[in-house]
């Protein structure tokens, strides 16, 4: 356990930038490495962070740092594959950090984020997520509409209400300085009761009068 042990680590995790996501295969269109997927996941969480102050702000960024850190030995898998193959992904981050003088933290971070045992864990799952969803938001404002069904698809795993309002804030539209990006949003005592985003209806209603319509 050496300063060449984490030498080797860090040169095993700029793996993850030549690992391509695989599901865009599916899509069509679109491409992004597991790397870039993790910055943006882990930009998410930092924003999250600060808009959930009462969340350790660390160990969420760390997590959403780390969550694919074993797809640099198994690779990214899309669905379909996962129904032939599997991966050992807890020996591979084993073999990865044993070594480490971190190791164990590292261990515990990606085995909260896994089991989801946390707020932070499930504000990561969403930051995962939210990231996945600007991908194809990108991808429909391009024009590729298929984009658009996987949207609403992976709009439903997200679970926290700050996971909730993000993703429907992306929706709005808005064109200049007096039509901006407006979403709304109404909750009582912490449960929300709706959402809307600017011209969700029709083009150029604002989202709190397509909020009291719905």
């Amino acid at each position: 356990m050496g300063i060449k042990d984490v030498a080797d680590f860090l040169f095993e995790g700029r793996l993850l930038k030549k690992i391509p996501r695989s599901g865009f295969q599916f899509l069509g269109d679109g491409k992004e490495s597991v790397a870039e997927h993790c910055f943006s996941t882990t930009l998410i969480a930092f924003v999250i962070s600060q808009l959930e102050p009462d969340v350790n702000a660390e160990k969420l960024i760390s997590m959403c740092l780390v969550h694919d850190l074993a797809e640099s030995r198994v690779g990214d898998l899309n669905y379909v594959q996962k129904m032939y193959v599997t991966v050992d992904e807890n020996s591979a981050i084993s073999h990865m950090t044993r070594d480490l003088p971190f190791g164990d933290h590292l261990t515990k971070l990606i085995d909260e984020f896994n089991r989801k045992s946390s707020k932070e864990a499930q504000l990561a799952h969403d930051a995962d997520q939210l990231a996945l969803i600007l991908e194809l938001k990108n991808l429909s404002d391009l024009g590729k509409t298929h984009a658009d069904k996987w949207l609403a698809h992976v709009t439903q795993r997200l679970t926290t209400d700050i996971g909730k309002h993000l993703a429907e804030a992306k929706e709005c539209t808005g064109q200049s300085d007096t039509d901006p990006f407006v979403g709304a949003v109404l909750a009582k005592s912490g449960e929300l009761i709706g959402k809307a985003h600017r011209s969700q209806r029709e083009s150029g209603d604002h989202a709190e009068f397509t909020l009291l319509h719905k």
